[in-house]
């Protein structure tokens, strides 16, 4: 069971597109008043259609340049190419219950490997041996001093692009609010720890998750932020902590585990792309982390990406404890359209999706009779900016979950970036999961570099295309 993450960003506006794109658009072979009065109905006709004609072809043009701007406002580097080789031999995974490389897709759900016979009792007692210089430790991420250790070890040694210009740059608040749902384990949060001095050097967190995959609902955990101090990546501490987070989970008789990665290993149950929509793009041009257009200023970028200062939807407003029965109803309908999603308790939903400044961010939509009908959500995730003179964080939000039932989900998600815009986020990431595909086009969200493979350890099934995927990880 595993986890790593790779995220990357830059974006692009969209409801102006046509005004913006092709500022300096001549209109003025439109007919109205200015037409005059002797012109026979023959020249009126042939000019309208000359127009028309005219029209066509600098839409063409305009369409044609926000293409390249799309590819522009990527990222320059390719962040994924080295990590996507999938030919490469996997000496730990080969080992473990995950379908092989190359293998054919179950098209029937279940486990690969049975629940041994013994049970919990067949499951060996005592942790794995570590090398003899580090000792396991359980984290507890509630303790100020313990806190900071975890937040030091990735805000130095996580995830990281090819460049090492940004990493993740996880806040204490959200490591406590992503590692302590209800019925957390702190013994799944599982550290290594330098005998001769107590430094931690290795991470690895899993919490309990009950997920749906097609049709069974199967208790699991989510793996995630699988660390190694960089000075001790040769010493193949990573299996190690793969196999003692397993054998802990096992100890509370779960089997299986969903995770996510930017690389790719034996085997991906589905593969989904980052989006990335500017709203900051001066600051992101600055840090690197997209450049300016061909025949594009700084000015007309800006003005491309600008967003109303308020919502458009009536009734939108941040969502509160007195809304909590209403969304639980509404998220939980929503996800079951999705073949592989988390069957939410309300205290879970809760914990996940109540507004937590600098965290979590949720809003709804209230109608006049008091029922909240549509949601969006997002988190925040910054990376720091490495080596810059300027910038220091690039701050990011990440779209989460959001469900329209009554308005379009462009214009749900169009006043999601306007939440996120006024609370000084430079990008929106989002995955083209559930129904994202829907808005990220129209709200001219730019392809990034980024891959995220889903992975199912011990579990095979069917292969999920991106949009039946309903879950999004941290």
């Amino acid at each position: 069971m595993a986890a790593t993450d790779d995220r990357d960003a830059a974006a692009i506006d969209s409801k102006k597109e046509e005004e913006v794109i092709d500022e300096d658009e001549d209109e003025s072979d439109e007919e109205g008043p200015s037409a005059s009065a002797g012109t026979d109905k023959k020249d009126k006709k042939k000019k309208k259609k000359d127009s028309g004609e005219k029209k066509s072809v600098e839409k063409g043009a305009a369409a044609a340049k926000e293409d390249e701007l799309l590819q522009v406002l990527r990222r320059s580097r390719v962040c994924e190419d080295s990590r996507r080789n999938t030919d490469r031999a996997h000496a730990f995974w080969d080992t473990q219950p995950v379908p092989p490389m190359g293998s054919e897709y179950s098209q029937n759900s279940g486990p690969i490997e049975d629940v041994p016979a013994g049970g919990i009792d067949d499951v060996r007692a005592e942790p794995y041996t570590l090398p003899d210089p580090f000792e396991w430790t359980s984290c507890n991420v509630n303790d100020d001093v313990e806190a900071k250790e975890i937040y030091t070890l990735l805000n130095e040694n996580y995830v990281e692009d090819d460049d090492s210009m940004f990493r993740f740059d996880y806040s204490i608040p959200f490591l406590r609010w992503a590692l302590t749902p209800p019925e957390y384990l702190q013994r799944w949060h599982l550290g290594v720890r330098v005998k001769a001095n107590a430094k931690l050097v290795g991470f690895i967190t899993a919490i309990p998750a009950n997920m749906q995959v097609y049709d069974p609902v199967v208790k699991m955990v989510e793996i995630n932020f699988l660390c190694v101090h960089k000075k001790l990546r040769s010493k193949r501490l990573a299996p190690v902590l793969i196999k003692e987070i397993t054998r802990r989970v096992n100890r509370e008789a779960i089997w299986q585990a969903v995770y996510t990665a930017g690389v790719v290993l034996p085997r991906p149950v589905s593969e989904c792309r980052y989006y990335h929509r500017s709203l900051n793009p001066k600051k992101l041009i600055e840090v690197g982390f997209s450049r300016l257009g061909p025949r594009m200023t700084m000015a007309r970028t800006i003005k491309l990406y600008k967003l109303p200062e308020e919502p458009q939807i009536q009734g939108m407003r941040m969502m509160k404890a007195k809304d909590m029965d209403q969304v639980f109803s509404l998220v939980s309908s929503y996800l079951k359209k999705f073949p592989l999603h988390p069957e939410f308790s309300k205290d879970e939903l809760a914990h996940w999706v109540m507004p937590l400044d600098g965290v979590v961010y949720s809003f709804v939509r209230e109608n006049s009779s008091g029922s909240i009908t549509d949601m969006c959500s997002f988190y925040s995730l910054p990376s720091s900016v490495l080596r810059h003179e300027k910038h220091d964080r690039l701050m990011a939000a990440y779209s989460f979950w959001n469900v329209a039932t009554t308005v379009p989900i462009q214009d749900l998600m169009y006043d999601a970036l306007i939440f996120a815009k006024q609370r000084d986020f430079d990008v929106f990431n989002a995955l083209n999961v559930m129904e994202n595909e829907q808005f990220l086009k129209e709200l001219k969200f730019g392809m990034g570099d980024g891959f995220l493979q889903y992975y199912l350890y011990n579990w095979k099934c069917p292969k999920i295309e991106p949009s039946g995927i309903g879950l999004v990880l941290l």
